[in-house]
């Protein structure tokens, strides 16, 4: 497609609108991702517990995956601003205050977590946690930097707004303090039946009245547009919701993606593991165990891990439409829009493809597995074929799991092909030589729902 128009819009909503991904990939004695006790994730489908790789793990590795990539100079975003999801917005403003504008550190953070704190946003109360935000906050990476340079471009302005937020805020939290003390007295008191002190008179403030300054409209408008999505790529294909803050602008992410899951019964070990005390071993070796009189019996220490192994479904789907229009959102004119869309897309693939969760990944090399089978097509829908995986495939009698898995996907495909006009033949791409041999097979019958692509960029629907 060429500049962004109503008309190529209105294409998009009516035809080619989604680009559907799908993903066969299998994982040798790994764990990508667990859950709080160290076990594999899992779920009951089609009868069986099938191993999970939840779309939230997914989706955090393809997303930091395009970041390190566009700021490294690499891949379609390359030039292209990326966002960050973290607690530490105050740091990173106070930093920028210290090391870009010379301000004292003390008097940095100070200031930088007065004015978060004045947009709604909470932090921590645990000593370690003060200085972060209780809500993640997915915004550009040079937010900070960007708070940081209004602040000490207005510096008289802002410092008279926060000396006076902090004043009353330290006030306030004193005074709540206090009442506390005097309740738990009067509870000590009430139990050991002495005397209560007398009842506080000072009058509570309303919800709606905290005592504390309000945010100036003219600084809180600046914060807001530093946090904004502007054209931050990644976050108008991800999306991001802040509930904390009422006016702050939310993202409708235009990626959707889909829990990956074994497209047989899950295959779980336990596996147990020992680790040597290097010190231990080279008394041992040299003789030297008169030196030391400790028990030199045994590893240094023993456990288990859970380990997967299987074939994986995985499904995502780009709304090409919707990240246009999050883009002009943000500010893009219809051609930049169109350029940076495109680009997106073909990060997307890429991100999709070769990113993989970082979990135990010195361990297994899980991060090096390539997809047993990448198929690509549009349509004005999205598709999802986890069904297609319902009845779980038998080794023992449907052969390999990978190969089964990949000869009904084409089938799935070539049956919806040929009962709905909303769908375009796929493009397939493997990096698997018994796939590959399958592939050729379907070609040669004439029976492949689609063409063979030979790199990445032949699966974008552009």
């Amino acid at each position: 497609m060429t500049a962004l128009t109503h008309a190529s819009a209105s294409e998009l909503l009516t035809g080619d609108q989604y680009l559907s991904l799908h993903l066969l990939e299998t994982f040798t004695a790994a764990l990508p991702v667990r859950d709080e006790n160290g076990m594999p994730k899992a779920f009951v489908y089609g009868g069986d517990l099938r191993t999970m790789i939840t779309s939230q793990a997914r989706r955090r590795a393809e997303r930091t995956y395009s970041r390190e990539r566009a700021n490294g100079g690499q891949g379609a975003l390359a030039g292209y601003t990326m966002g960050i999801r973290t607690r530490e917005w105050a740091k990173l403003t106070s930093d920028a205050l210290s090391a870009q504008h010379n301000w004292d550190k003390q008097e940095a953070t100070a200031t930088a977590k007065a004015i978060l704190e004045g947009l709604g946003l909470k932090f921590g109360t645990k000593p370690n946690t003060l200085g972060l935000t209780q809500v993640l906050l997915f915004a550009p990476e040079d937010a900070g930097q960007v708070i940081a340079a209004y602040i000490h471009e207005n510096r008289e302005s802002v410092t008279t707004w926060s000396n006076s937020y902090i004043k009353a805020r330290d006030a306030k939290a004193t005074a709540e303090a206090a009442k506390k003390a005097k309740a738990a007295a009067a509870r000590k008191a009430k139990k050991d039946g002495t005397p209560a002190a007398a009842p506080d008179e000072t009058p509570e403030s309303s919800a709606d009245d905290d005592g504390l300054p309000a945010l100036p409209k003219q600084i809180r408008e600046a914060v807001l547009t530093a946090l904004a999505p502007r054209d931050a790529i990644d976050i108008a294909l991800y999306g991001r919701f802040l509930a904390e803050i009422a006016d702050s602008p939310n993202v409708d992410g235009a990626i959707q993606t889909g829990h990956a899951f074994t497209v047989h019964a899950a295959e779980h070990i336990d596996d147990f593991y020992a680790a040597a005390d290097d010190a231990k071993l080279h008394r041992k070796e040299h003789a030297l165990d008169f030196l030391d009189t400790a028990d030199d019996a045994g590893a240094g220490t023993t456990g288990y891990q859970s380990l997967i192994t299987g074939t994986f479904y995985r499904h995502a789907v780009l709304d090409r439409y919707k990240i246009r229009m999050n883009l002009l959102a943000a500010g893009m004119k219809p051609d930049e829009a169109e350029t940076a869309a495109a680009a997106a897309e073909r990060e997307f693939i890429e991100a999709f493809t070769n990113a993989v969760p970082h979990a135990k990944k010195n361990t297994t090399a899980s991060t090096g597995v390539l997809p047993k089978l990448v198929l690509s097509f549009t349509g004005a829908r999205p598709f999802n074929y986890a069904g297609a995986f319902e009845r779980p495939i038998d080794e023992t009698t449907d052969g390999p799991a990978s190969i089964a898995a990949a000869e009904r996907l084409l089938k799935q495909h070539a049956l919806v092909l040929r009962k709905r006009k909303d769908i375009s033949p796929a493009s397939f791409l493997t990096y698997d030589l018994d796939v590959q041999d399958l592939l050729d097979a379907h070609a040669a019958a004439g029976t492949l729902p689609g063409t063979e692509a030979t790199t990445l960029e032949e699966l974008t629907g552009a």
